[in-house]
């Protein structure tokens, strides 16, 4: 039988796995993405697989959830965690990459690929034929309301938020400090230490700071993604909230005593004339990203202030006092279906089983699950159109388990889903240590990914 041609729609990270897994199996792929004719809220390059919120893909270690998915893809063959694997730049224990040379390399592959014809053009209905939907949370108006049509469901939707990046040279390295918790991998971030003055002086500026104003349809409704939150919305939480999480000092003390005079408690020399060495009261995290080290992101500073009051509230911040911004931090509104009504474990629509879709759009949340969708459903989308079957993945792996999730949870309540090991079938047996149980996760799950790719 003739080869037939499968669609797919939206160059991110799921739809760029997808036409590269189509393509692999031999199938011609024509790959639409509107960029650059038209931009979303929150891309700013014509990139493939542009990385807009972080440049990380989260923990590396296999007993850690993201890290078991990376694992699982690189199995499978991922070209996604290929090129982050070869663009990576140091983040400690973080899979993180030079996003920029990774989106150009990953586009220049695909371009350059026999099977694949690129089309940068906006596509504004689902066409005939068998197609991948990976358009994301933010699908163009025209492409959502088709997806409306046949679904006949509303998009849900939440809010997410991009952190600023900083020049390397404008930082105060007198007081920033190179460091990664409790001394895990190699030193990768910058650190700015707080006294207790410091911390309680920035968190009420940040908490009366003016945030850009939601327009009418992206009030209505709105909420945000716990995994996500901006930085001014955690500090309207609560005094601590920061502190217990994107500033906890725990884990992090300076190597010098230099500008320890500022902390809450002052350095107290030994009598042998050392310096005790003392936690600060709050830090804030700088991850590098590029490999040169001349750009920085804010860790856990998504917002959606106004720019201009970022400038004002982020110099604050001991070290940045000078920070001259290359990206301000924006937030824009994410849309995703109710999967659990729509979709199989497969990736198929229940109702148009040669509709396969993939990515934030369906309610997987983070870069390596988006990769992951886009395996699947572009592995799918070969299979359909070779005439074969689509298959589903071990629910004991990292990947079957957030795709049963998303196509089997409670369609009333159904929120974005992130890889974690709550969703993973019980080994069978109690193991109380948990870094031990994550290991345990971690073995079955690689081991019946093996046997199952002998099976398909």
């Amino acid at each position: 039988m003739d080869k037939q041609t499968v669609t797919v729609i939206g160059g991110g990270l799921a739809g760029t796995e997808a036409a590269w897994q189509i393509a692999r199996a031999g199938i011609p792929v024509i790959f639409y993405e509107m960029r650059p004719n038209r931009f979303s809220g929150a891309h700013h390059s014509e990139y493939l697989a542009e990385l807009v919120c972080s440049n990380s893909f989260g923990a590396m270690a296999s007993d850690r959830a993201a890290g078991l998915l990376h694992e699982e893809l690189r199995q499978l063959g991922s070209i996604v965690i290929a090129k982050a694997d070869e663009h990576q730049v140091p983040a400690g224990g973080a899979l993180a990459v030079d996003r920029g040379v990774f989106s150009q390399d990953l586009t220049s592959t695909l371009a350059n690929h026999p099977l694949i014809d690129l089309r940068r053009e906006e596509l504004r209905a689902i066409p005939e034929g068998i197609v991948v939907l990976a358009t994301g949370p933010l699908t163009s108006p025209d492409l959502a309301a088709d997806l409306h049509r046949f679904t006949g469901m509303e998009y849900l939707s939440f809010f997410d938020a991009a952190s600023p990046i900083i020049v390397g040279e404008s930082i105060n390295h007198d007081i920033a400090f190179m460091a990664s918790r409790y001394d895990k991998g190699e030193a990768a971030y910058l650190n700015c230490p707080m006294n207790k003055e410091q911390y309680l002086r920035f968190w009420q500026e940040l908490r009366t700071a003016e945030q850009v104003e939601l327009k009418d349809f992206e009030r209505e409704n709105a909420k945000f993604f716990e995994a996500c939150l901006p930085i001014e919305e955690q500090a309207l939480r609560g005094e601590d909230t920061m502190r217990y999480g994107p500033l906890k000092p725990v884990g992090l003390t300076p190597p010098s005593p230099t500008g320890w005079g500022t902390w809450e408690n002052p350095p107290v020399p030994t009598s042998d004339g050392d310096v005790k060495k003392e936690r600060p009261y709050a830090v804030v995290q700088l991850r590098q990203e590029d490999k040169a080290g001349k750009l920085w992101n804010m860790v856990g500073f998504q917002t959606n202030l106004r720019w201009g009051e970022q400038k004002r509230v982020f110099r604050m911040i001991p070290g940045l006092e000078n920070a001259e911004f290359v990206r301000l931090g924006v937030m824009h509104r994410n849309t995703f279906i109710n999967a659990p009504q729509l979709m199989q474990t497969t990736l198929q629509f229940k109702e148009r089983p040669r509709l396969l879709a993939a990515g934030q759009l369906i309610g997987t949340e983070g870069y390596t699950a988006a990769s992951a969708g886009g395996w699947l459903a572009g592995t799918n989308a070969a299979r359909i159109a070779l005439g074969k079957e689509a298959v589903s993945l071990p629910g004991t792996t990292m990947m079957g388990a957030l795709f049963e999730f998303i196509s089997s949870a409670s369609p009333k309540h159904f929120q974005p889903m992130p890889p974690n090991f709550g969703i993973i079938p019980d080994l069978g047996k109690k193991i109380k240590n948990k870094r031990e149980r994550y290991g345990k996760y971690r073995d079955r799950s690689l081991a019946d990914l093996a046997a199952w790719k002998l099976t398909v």
